[in-house]
């Protein structure tokens, strides 16, 4: 396979011989997924609802190295098995029972293309006379495209984006610490407990949203790569992004306390007038950046739970209409969402929580633990196998445990 040429792979197993690269292309790779606006957003959550700087920045900390944990995880089962993240739940909740989270999965990757295609909107909206739903628009059949192309251009293209988006976000740090902030910013006795517990809830939420994908960017790595160091690059490229632009947007939100209204025109306020063009587009290719992985992650969970109940066979045409559909569906959402953008984003982190925390948690315990990475990938794909048709314990569990903490709320 080559960045050149479309994927033909979707949920299949990736034989031995088409196996390449190395685990340090993980790093750049959950690097730059995180170099966006939406990041610096949630990072404003804890401001938002009472926190001071510093035990924001705890929060910060906290959430996002223990969510990254699980996440990183999950990218190791990739060399092991060489099939998608998704499917590989059917070994827990059984061939036809993974469709019922993979609903909910593909939910949350809609959602979160949404959330980021209006950042985008606003962008384009603000330095082009096109207007935000067409910005929406534009902005989305640029990443269609890539998507379309598939696994060796996305880890390609996001390389690239690690460096130019890195210095563009470390460009906005600067400005904003020449800024200051307020005074008492940093005072330790002002603590607000409620705050800190939703900021660590809300940035481990974060995390746990890549967990459901991870190991679709991992399962090509040949079968015999060290689950060490894929389980290293993953979890820094996740916490040295997350952790930074998190505190980035907890100081823009201290700063501008109405920066989650208009985060884009708040950013390029921060430069001369004549460089607002260039931070726009530097804001729309962040946007570009992570809703590749959105768009490609719905676009793997429809083609799984197509293919739970009809085989899918892997050609450019059906490829093509599936990443259609999904394109459609996600922009249509985004220009409904755009009028009450906040509201809907922290909402989809809520619900997300509920179900994600169960689900890797039932998923890396059967992997590392139970079966320690031994699977009949046959069996995976075949509803009569060993892993069967539903498995209601486990199915059981998440609807436990997701209902008990939506009663903790």
């Amino acid at each position: 396979m080559s960045a050149k040429f479309p994927e033909l792979r979707s949920v299949e197993f990736v034989p031995h011989h088409e196996r390449h690269g190395h685990p340090a292309s993980q790093f750049p790779l959950w690097f730059s997924v995180n170099m966006m606006v939406l990041t610096t957003l949630t990072g404003g959550i804890g401001v938002l609802s009472g926190l001071n700087m510093f035990w924001s920045v705890v929060a910060i900390i906290c959430g996002n190295f223990l969510g990254a944990f699980f996440v990183a995880g999950h990218s190791v089962q990739g060399p092991v098995l060489g099939i998608p993240q998704m499917i590989q739940s059917r070994a827990q909740f059984g061939v036809f029972g993974a469709a019922i989270p993979l609903v909910a999965v593909l939910i949350m990757y809609v959602g979160y293309f949404a959330s980021n295609s209006v950042i985008a909107g606003d962008a384009i909206d603000a330095g082009t006379p096109i207007g935000k739903n067409w910005g929406i628009v534009v902005s989305g059949l640029v990443i269609l495209v890539i998507t379309f192309y598939g696994h060796d251009l996305i880890h390609k293209i996001e390389r690239w984006f690690a460096i130019i988006l890195g210095a563009g976000f470390l460009a906005v740090t600067v400005v904003v610490i020449q800024h200051g902030l307020p005074q008492g910013s940093w005072n330790v006795g002002d603590f607000n407990g409620t705050a800190f517990l939703l900021l660590i809830a809300a940035t481990a939420t974060w995390q746990l949203t890549f967990a459901p994908y991870v190991a679709d960017y991992s399962r090509y790595l040949p079968a015999n790569t060290s689950g060490k160091q894929t389980f290293i690059f993953t979890y820094l490229g996740l916490v040295v992004s997350t952790t930074w632009l998190m505190t980035l947007g907890a100081m823009l939100t201290t700063i501008f306390p109405a920066f989650g209204d208009q985060p884009s025109q708040t950013i390029a306020g921060l430069f001369p007038s004549g460089l607002a063009p260039a931070v726009y587009v530097f804001i729309v290719l962040g946007v570009i950046a992570t809703n590749v992985f959105n768009l490609y992650g719905a676009f793997m969970s429809l083609t799984t739970i197509v293919d739970t109940f009809r085989r899918v066979r892997t050609t450019l045409s059906a490829r093509a209409v599936l990443f259609l559909v999904v394109f459609v569906v996600a922009t249509l959402v985004a220009v409904m969402a755009s009028s009450d953008f906040m509201t809907f984003f922290e909402n989809l982190l809520l619900v997300l929580g509920y179900m994600l925390f169960p689900w890797t948690t039932i998923n890396l315990v059967d992997f590392f633990f139970i079966r320690r990475g031994r699977y009949v990938i046959g069996d995976i794909f075949d509803p009569n196998g060993r892993y069967g048709r539903f498995n209601y314990r486990a199915l059981g569990h998440v609807s436990f445990i997701g209902g008990a903490m939506s009663g903790s709320r």
